[in-house]
This record gives structure tokens, sequence and C-alpha cells, in this order.
């Protein structure tokens, strides 16, 4: 970083243009966090832009650092810098940058960002990743002439304002798309977003005929499923009394919107041909067995197939719980924010599991998987979810008893295909739109880094001087 430095430039150590304080952490019973004493900072968290803002306080502390000195991270992480907001403590994650005569604290500031990776590089330990004082005081540093100092302090936060204004203005795209994404949700589970279609389909068989089909499919299975239990058995029924056994799902709640006429109000339970948990056996790193899908799998509703963890080939659970085309999972346990997310399995990986904390639910022919996963993760699904969790030592859970009394509106077969297909294309869109969004952040971080590169190479200042010729 620092070789072929402009003629009037030199090279310096860290120790021989600034006084170096290395952290030490007070006595436990000197905390307080009533704002008795000077603010304690550790490091670890505590990054920003800036200033750091202070949680804790000690009142009688070891090592002190000055307003605006550089407070550099010495320990889990390494390398992070901020300025300290006033006189404070520092504990021993943290050392203070003082430094001498007139350069700029700024200046040095952003050199050490410049090689914040090179930094992390020389830490060392397992547990926790540390440097030690010898090295941070080693550091070489490029010294400019001051004028030259305060012009490229000066050119950073000129460029860096600039690419703050970008990353604004795309993190505000980030949430329009989030906001927009889960009013689309919204429009769909409600029927708004097919008014035009039902308009120009007046004829779609109604849902209520398609409750109808299933609840009568329903039956049929159980009493398929029964005569064939009596047949292993070597009986044969005399009568048909035995088909009162059956228990006939039913639904007597309703949905707080207006649905359309066309639609019907169902639980899943009257809509699933199965609804199971997963395995809890233990899951291995081993690609040659079967992949299993875990609550982590589960992105926004959709699934992501990155660490991926397998059970063996021939586990006894398999082939019982290889997941099938269209099979819908939902997360029964989860932190509280997260619990109840849900996606869809398309048939990718295959053959591919799922574990305990997700649910599966098979559903009867002519209800969409789809359909389902938008309604729950829909804001009515979420208030839902929020309606009958339970709480158990930061995990929040939703058993399959409670989602199987879900009640969801039921659009016709027909229209819940048209609103899968017009999800699916706007979603595309907005994912498109979402990853453009990413590379753009990239790219202005990597653009960041180029400029505090540049600054300390001479190059900014030679830019500076091409600029005003």
């Amino acid at each position: 970083m620092t070789n072929n430095l402009p003629e009037n430039w030199t090279k310096s150590t860290l120790e021989e243009v600034s006084t170096i304080i290395m952290g030490q952490s007070p006595l436990s019973e000197y905390y307080n966090t009533e704002g008795d004493g000077l603010p304690f900072f550790q490091g670890k968290a505590e990054f920003g832009d800036f200033y750091p803002e202070a949680v804790k306080w000690c009142s009688k502390p070891g090592k002190i650092a000055g307003k605006d000195d550089i407070l550099i991270s010495v320990r889990a992480p390494v390398g992070p810098t901020n300025l300290a907001p006033s006189e404070c403590c520092i504990g021993r994650g943290l050392a203070a940058i003082r430094p001498n005569g007139d350069i700029p604290n700024k200046y040095l500031l952003y050199y050490l960002r410049s090689i914040e990776n090179e930094i992390d590089s020389y830490g060392t330990g397992t547990t926790f990743r540390a440097i030690s004082g010898k090295i941070l005081k080693s550091l070489s540093v490029p010294i400019a002439p001051l004028e030259q100092q305060k012009r490229i302090v000066a050119e950073i936060e000129k460029q860096f304002s600039r690419l703050d204004e970008a990353v604004a203005n795309l993190r505000r795209v980030k949430a329009n798309l989030k906001r927009y994404k889960a009013a689309v949700l919204k429009a769909a589970v409600e029927g708004k977003l097919t008014e035009e279609w039902r308009k120009q389909h007046p004829d779609v068989e109604p849902a209520s005929k398609l409750l109808e089909r299933i609840l009568a499919e329903r039956r049929q299975k159980w009493e398929e499923a029964e005569l064939a239990k009596m047949k292993a058995k070597g009986k044969a029924p005399e009568d048909d009394k035995w088909k009162n056994k059956y228990k006939e799902p039913e639904c007597f709640g309703y949905v707080d919107f207006t649905i359309p006429k066309s639609w019907m109000v169902a639980t899943v339970q009257q809509l699933a041909e199965r609804v199971q948990y997963g395995s809890s056996s233990k899951t291995k790193e081993d690609t040659d067995g079967i992949p299993v899908l875990r609550m982590g799998n589960i992105f926004e509703g959709e699934l992501s197939l990155e660490k991926l963890k397998y059970l063996p080939q021939k586990h006894n659970e398999f082939p019982e719980l290889f997941l099938k085309d269209d099979d819908l999972l939902f997360n029964r346990t989860n932190s509280p924010e997260l619990v109840g997310k849900t996606a869809v399995y398309k048939g990718k990986p295959s053959p591919c599991s799922f574990a305990s904390y997700l649910i599966r639910v098979q559903l009867m022919p002519g209800v969409e998987a789809k359909f389902l996963s938008y309604y729950i993760n829909s804001m009515h699904g979420r208030q839902w979810v929020k309606s009958v969790v339970t709480q158990q030592v930061g995990q929040a859970n939703v058993n399959g008893t409670k989602l199987q009394a879900l009640i969801i509106p039921v659009p016709p077969a027909m229209e819940q295909k048209t609103i899968v297909s017009e999800m699916e294309n706007r979603f595309s869109l907005m994912n498109g739109m979402e990853v453009a969004v990413e590379t753009n952040m990239l790219r202005a971080e990597r653009l960041r880094q180029s400029i505090l590169s540049k600054a300390f190479t001479g190059q900014l200042i030679e830019l500076i001087a091409l600029g005003e010729e």
C-alpha cells in the first residue's frame, strides 16, 4: 500500500506519527447504564460511520481516549475504526490512536480503513482473533505534506458524500420493493389482483363446487384406506356403519376481509390430503446422502438450496419423508419474527427430505400450493401467526393442529392458476430489481475502497491536480 509514493511523501510507522493507547477493561463493579462516569466502549458492534453511541458507562476508568481519537477494534473483530465522540473509557477490545502534531485525525482514520483487510490478516487466535499492540504500532503509514493531507480528507469526504447519497437511494428502492411485494401479496389473496380477470371469465366454476369435490375426494380416500386396512387383517365390512367413523372437517370461521362472490373460505385441514412433521434425526454434511431442507432454507417465500445438510441414503424414514412436487413447507418453530415462513418445494433437488422444524402440507387436486403459501406469507397470514403462536425460551411455535385450523380464502381453481402465474411474473421482475440493487450496493462499496486506495498512493492528489488544470 505504501510503495511507490510521490516524491514529497514519506513512510512512517503508526507509532511514529501517533500516540497509541491499548484498552483495558475495568472491573465489572464499575460498569453502569445510568450515565455515571465516562462512556465505555469495548468494540464489537459499536462501529458505524464515525461516532459510536454509549450504552454503558464506567465510574472508574482504566484507559481513557480523548474526543476524536481514532478507536480501532483489536479483538473480535480486528480492524474496524471509529472516532471517540467524547472523552471515554476503552476496554481491551479497543485501542485509541491520537495523531501527533497537525496530522488530521481523519487522515489516519481513512488510511486505517483503506487497509482494514490487511490489519485483519494480522489477527491471531482461534476463539477470538486479536492483534497485538506491537503489530499495531508497526503498521506502515504514508505521510503526505500537511496541505495535501487536508485536501485528501476533503476529497474523500466529497466523493463519499456522493456515494452515500447513491446508496441511500438504493436503500429506498429496496424498501419500496419490499412494501410493493407485501401490497401485491395482499391484493392477490383478497382477489383484487384478478378483478378484471373475473369480469372476463364470468362463467368459471365457483370455489363452492371445487370445495364439494375436494371434500368428497377426501372421504373417498379415507374409505379406500380403511377398506385396505380391513383387507390386510382378513376382514370384510358387514354393513356401512364403519363409514360413520369418518370425521368431516368443517369450517366455522371467516376471514376479516371481503372476498369475491365466486370464492369460498375453508380450513387447511379441509384442503389437505396430508399434514406431516419432518425428521428429527441428526443431519450431516456428507453430500453422498439425501439433502434435508431446514428452516434456514426458507427465505422470503422461496426455497434456498444453500448450506444443505444430509441424511444417509438408507435412512429408516425414507421414502416416507421424501418430498413431492408442490409440497408446501411451513416453518413451525423459529424466532418470533420468522416463525411461519412458508415456501413450496418444486421437485429439486430430488430426492429430498425435510427436518422436524418444518411441516409438510400436501394439498388436494384443485388447490394451488403457491396460493396457500402466498396467503401465509401475506400480512393476513402473518397476523394469524401472531394470534396463534406460543412462546418457549426465545422460540416461537405454531403446531400442525393450529396450521390445519387456519382459515383461508379459496378462489376457483382456474383463478388460482391465474393468480399464481401473475404473481410469479411480478416476483420475477422484483427479484431482478433486487439483484440489481444489491449489485450496485456492492459496486458502491468497491468504489469506496478504490477511493481510499487511490487516496494513500498519491493517485487522488494527481486527479485533483488534473481537475484544477
